[in-house]
């Protein structure tokens, strides 16, 4: 059983890895709305990321917000622009479930990798990680630690 002070620790967690999935995404959300201008509902999803972050937003209210990105990515037929909306999906989805940030990031890396080369990938992915709070880092990028970022 957890502690109550582990668990705040846990919530807290949570709360950084929401706003970081959210920086994840909208560092990447240019590229889907370059494609799809109208369509709001990535931006709306990492709105509510951070929105339940500071605690204005309910949980089940942010699940909707992602659910609504990922709507955006199936109907989007730009391999980049899908992966930029179910980066913003899964920023808003770490409201309901932490390890949801992991997959923000791994999508917006995907978003990256479809419009540019392999070293803007790095620059994106080493980007990420620096936002990222050490302590989480591990957490996260748990052979990325040892191997690529020194």
């Amino acid at each position: 059983m957890k502690t109550a002070q582990a668990k705040r620790r846990d919530e807290q967690d949570q709360r950084t890895l929401a706003l970081w999935a959210a920086d994840c995404a909208a560092h990447v959300l240019p590229i889907f709305e370059e494609q799809y201008p109208q369509d709001d509902r990535p931006r709306k999803a990492i709105e509510a990321a951070r929105a339940w972050e500071r605690g204005d937003l309910p949980m089940v209210d942010a699940r909707k917000a992602a659910f609504a990105s990922h709507a955006a990515a199936r109907m989007a037929n730009n391999a980049a622009a899908q992966a930029a909306a179910r980066a913003a999906g899964h920023a808003a989805a770490t409201a309901h479930v932490a390890d949801h940030a992991r997959h923000a990031a791994t999508y917006a890396l995907k978003s990256v990798s479809a419009v540019a080369d392999r070293e803007a990938v790095n620059v994106e992915s080493d980007w990420q990680y620096r936002r990222l709070p050490e302590h989480l880092r591990l957490v996260l990028f748990p052979k990325t630690e040892t191997v690529y970022h020194k």
